[in-house]
């Protein structure tokens, strides 16, 4: 396909050319237009669909296009429908960002219409213009987010199908119906929707929106109800006869049977949770999710934790697990090496990546589901990528390792054969440099519970010395024994490797929370991992750093509030004062900050005005009188999730309490620093602040003497007196 127009060129139509490549000829299918887009062509190739703008003459002028289709042996393309056409809303019209498909038969056309949007009001003189944005409490949506997803919303647009038959338009979608799920790809007698029309303002706060589930009939566009107001996952199976669902609430699947109009509950019969049951934010667990629908819809493959259930979805068959990683505690997740695959087929061979919870090794496991039998083709302790590729006509794959001592390299694994072959040796410079070794360290924490973390050493590393020690942690990243880190200036995180190769030890926690009390679970995990590592006698207890980001810059403000025990503190991107965070705004999508205090990761689980002590608890700025530890923060202007005034309030008010602390703001910097050169900028800054404090360096200008307005740009204050 080509359309043509030479550029510049505000007089003459442009032409929709189809080519065939075999035969080397062209064909005009459309001529004199001004635009041609959204091309799709059937399965077999026969039939073409596109949308197309002939009329508009004007820049300014509102355009209507229009829906054509040609097919082989026409002489051109045909007008199949407009804003006039049959089934078109009034006030509607053909959408140009339509996702054009026809289904697997090719014998139904899917395009897309949308609401006409009038041109801006031009009437006025550009100087009476007003610029003024109207929030109203019944929105559906913050004025913010209105504005950051505004040309998202200008581009929406509805399902709809064309009935070639009585030549009319069926709308299978609108604001109301929401999104439309197809099944037997697109030949389905019954599809479904999901919309949160009218309920997203909760949003807000809640963090979700709940959702109607109805049936759409795509011969007429007619809907039924099937759920009301649900909070979950859905998942259609292959044909379109099952909707499988997942509730939040119930923490349990249910199946609606689009024959039988039941819906009933499947999978009770599996003794283990099929959500994350290590959920530790004040919301309803997710699912485990599921593998795919088998063949005919006869089962659909469901995870546990660990393991792959196979699952009758008429609630009849016991359920039959057919992995074995729960003993073992291996985690099975399945990868698909298929991209044509739509189902699983009875007698397939399913291909699983394996994680070990214990020694957080890795694996490659295949399950033959015509034998029931599993061949293990790979346990190693190494990280494998989350995908691999398996060669079409041979038994062999090709994937990724990395250990934190080795860097990603790609291998060529035989499945019979048992053996392997490097393809690739990524950064051989590795071995001129000090490196380091990473193990898993465990620990009671002050709660009770066993925990684990990864301690990252020198690759000379002396038992009989002391080594200052920086702690950094997130939430939880024990899963991350394995991954590599490359030495490379970091968004924001620490850069583990360049601190462990310069003769530093490096801590990383896990944390484990309770709702209501974040601040005081970072305390009671940090802290007593630091305590027990003390005690191994390689750690110097007055040379101790703490780093985190985000929300570990978090739980630092928040743990020097708490305890002295370290030296050296910095902060990225941190809140400090809860109340006054709930109400900002999540600038990156518009979004309201309420959620993340009462349903999700800062874990308060209610409102200011209703427990107004937590907000307290966990605020460090209601405790900033205890700080004896220097900090750096790092709070940038450009910050799109925590609002950088955050950073202001804390720097301002350790400064009004006479503590040390030193505030950088990278102008027009995001939440996670993206331009390289203030990456490298805050890598020499920060290992120049932890040399200074945690091994007696002398500190450069912008430490003790700052980097004055006047000076910006002449000097970065990076020089050591």
């Amino acid at each position: 396909i080509k359309s043509t127009k030479k550029n510049g060129d505000t007089t003459s139509k442009a032409k929709v050319t189809l080519i065939d490549l075999d035969k080397n000829i062209s064909h005009i299918v459309l001529n004199g237009l001004n635009e041609a887009k959204g091309f799709s062509f059937d399965e077999d190739g026969n039939q073409l669909a596109f949308v197309a703008e002939r009329d508009s003459a004007k820049k300014e002028s509102l355009k209507f296009y229009k829906l054509y289709y040609y097919k082989n042996g026409f002489d051109s393309a045909q007008l199949l429908a407009d804003k006039s056409t049959k089934g078109i809303a009034n006030n509607w019209s053909v959408s140009e960002f339509a996702n054009i498909s026809f289904s697997k038969s090719g014998q139904r056309l899917f395009f897309a219409t949308a609401p006409i949007i009038p041109l801006k009001d031009t009437t006025l003189p550009e100087f009476e213009r007003v610029s003024v944005d109207v929030w109203n409490y019944k929105d559906e949506d913050l004025m913010t987010a209105q504005l950051f997803n505004l040309e998202r919303d200008l581009k929406r647009n509805y399902l709809a199908r064309y009935d070639f038959n009585n030549k009319e338009v069926i709308q299978l979608s609108n604001e109301k119906i929401g999104r439309v799920l197809q099944t037997l790809e697109g030949d389905g007698t019954v599809f479904y929707s999901s919309s949160d029309f009218g309920k997203r303002v909760e949003r807000q706060w809640q963090g979700y929106s709940l959702n109607d589930i109805n049936t759409v009939d795509p011969l007429t566009g007619n809907t039924n109800s099937i759920k009301k107001d649900f909070k979950g996952e859905v998942y259609t199976s292959y044909t379109g006869k099952y909707l499988l669902m997942y509730s939040e609430k119930e923490k349990k699947y249910s199946v609606y049977n689009s024959q039988t109009k039941q819906t009933y509950f499947i999978g009770n019969d599996i003794p283990f949770a099929l959500y994350e049951e290590d959920n530790d934010v004040p919301d309803d667990p997710k699912p485990h999710g599921i593998v795919k629908w088998m063949q005919d819809d006869k089962y659909v493959l469901m995870y546990d934790k660990y393991d792959v259930w196979k699952v009758d979805p008429e609630a009849k068959e016991k359920s039959m697990v057919i992995s074995n990683g729960r003993k073992d505690k291996l985690e099975h997740r399945y990868v698909n090496i298929d991209n044509e695959e739509k189902f699983i087929k009875p007698d397939q061979k399913l291909y699983f990546r394996v994680f070990n919870q214990t020694d957080k090794s890795a694996g490659i496991d295949v399950i033959d589901l015509k034998t029931s039998s599993t061949q293990t083709i790979l346990k190693e302790k190494v990280s494998i990528g989350n995908n691999f590729a398996k060669a079409k006509n041979a038994d062999v794959i090709l994937l990724s390792k990395e250990t934190y001592e080795n860097s990603p390299n790609l291998f060529a694994r035989s499945l019979s054969a048992n053996n392997e072959v490097k393809l690739s040796s990524t950064n051989p410079q590795q071995a001129n440099y000090n490196w380091g070794t990473a193990e898993l360290f465990k620990w009671k924490a002050y709660t009770g519970k066993e925990t684990e973390g990864i301690l990252y050493k020198p690759e000379n590393f002396d038992a009989k010395k002391k080594y200052p020690m920086i702690v950094y942690y997130y939430e939880r990243s024990n899963n991350t024994l394995y991954n590599y880190q490359p030495p490379a200036p970091t968004p924001s995180r620490l850069n583990i490797s360049f601190f462990v190769s310069r003769g530093y030890v490096v801590f990383v926690p896990d944390i484990w929370y309770t709702s209501g009390h974040p601040g005081k679970n970072a305390y009671d995990y940090v802290v007593s991992g630091t305590r027990a590592l003390i005690k191994q006698g390689f750690i110097d207890s007055t040379k101790l750093g703490l780093q985190g980001q985000s929300w570990g810059g978090y739980q630092t403000a928040f743990l020097i509030t708490q305890t002295k025990l370290f030296a050296a503190a910095w902060a990225g991107a941190p809140v400090v004062n809860m109340f006054s965070a709930y109400g900002g705004i999540r600038w990156e999508s518009g979004a309201n900050r309420q959620m993340q205090y009462e349903h999700g990761q800062s874990r308060i689980g209610s409102t200011p005005w209703d427990r107004r002590d937590l907000y307290i608890e966990n605020s460090p700025l209601f405790h900033l009188q205890n700080i004896k530890t220097p900090l750096v923060i790092m709070s940038n202007d450009n910050d799109g999730a925590v609002p950088w005034y955050q950073g202001i309030e804390f720097f301002t008010d350790m400064r009004r309490l006479h503590k040390p602390v030193w505030l950088l703001n990278y102008n027009g910097e995001q939440h996670n620093l993206v331009e390289r050169k203030n990456r490298k900028d805050i890598s020499i800054r920060e290992q120049q602040y932890f040399d200074w404090l945690l091994k007696g360096e002398k500190p450069p200008k912008w430490i003790t003497d700052g980097v004055p307005a006047t000076m910006k740009g002449r000097d970065w204050g990076l020089k050591v007196e």
